[in-house]
């Protein structure tokens, strides 16, 4: 397997993470407020729906690009042969290891700073394995799903899935994801949206799941579930697609101009 160009892939991730957000920021918005605890409307409906969406997609380059890069090395470094049965392991330990790299640079932005103010005994640390507990299974599931989709589409097309392809294979990845990691993204957000004090702002991801299966039950586990497909399914679309289109221009221009 040859080297892949790791600068494409740092600059693609940024871009694919930017355009992703600037376009389903509306839809994560309602999703949020659909899981608030005081109810859709009481968190402002659709008022404000952009609000933050500017910072939010600056934020976003640095994450994703050190996501990509970091999972691609990964993915380089532990390839063998693609046929092997172990190729879904690797990329769930090149996406593990990619969550981890891009929550070192998460970790100090905004989203985080309302997280410590919602519980302000929080420790970074705390912040930091509280968003690991979320991401990491998403990409879990998500990575080794699109692989595998990509891998199978090239399988029986007999040439390398095209950017189009890709993107679809994301659409079909991130949903499913979206779908079994909704409990934990509701947790997250009673988290978030919990009074300063309180034992839900504390953190405590189990606790907070505990609390709203007594509460609600599994309709109030999976809360938001299908805005959060809609948007996870149309972001990965978005966001692996745009991923693959700009590697594959950034590869070219550099094979050209070598």
């Amino acid at each position: 397997m040859e080297q892949p160009g790791f600068t494409a892939s740092l600059v693609a991730g940024g871009v694919a993470g930017a355009s992703v957000d600037l376009i389903l920021f509306p839809l994560d918005t309602i999703k949020t407020r659909l899981q608030s605890p005081q109810g859709f409307y009481k968190a402002g409906g659709f008022r404000g729906i952009y609000a933050g969406v500017p910072s939010a997609a600056i934020g976003s380059f640095p994450n994703a690009a050190a996501f990509f890069l970091t999972y691609e090395y990964v993915k380089w470094c532990l390839y063998t042969d693609s046929s092997s049965y172990l190729m879904p392991v690797k990329h769930m330990l090149a996406a593990c290891a990619g969550e981890v790299v891009a929550c070192l640079i998460r970790v100090p932005s905004e989203v985080v700073k309302q997280r410590a103010q919602v519980s302000a005994s929080s420790r970074t640390f705390q912040i930091f394995s509280d968003i690991l507990y979320e991401e990491i299974p998403f990409s879990l599931v998500q990575f080794p799903l699109w692989e595998f989709l990509k891998a199978l589409w090239s399988w029986r097309q007999e040439h390398v899935v095209d950017s189009w392809q890709s993107a679809v294979c994301g659409a079909f990845a991130g949903g499913f994801a979206a779908a079994v990691t909704t409990p934990l993204d509701v947790a997250k957000t009673r988290i978030m949206l919990a009074k300063a004090g309180s034992s839900v702002a504390g953190g405590n991801v189990l606790s907070a799941l505990r609390g709203v299966w007594r509460s609600q039950g599994l309709a109030g586990l999976f809360a938001g579930v299908f805005p959060r497909m809609a948007s996870i399914s149309l972001g990965g679309f978005i966001f692996l697609g745009a991923y693959d289109q700009t590697r594959c221009l950034l590869l070219q221009v550099g094979r050209e101009g070598s």
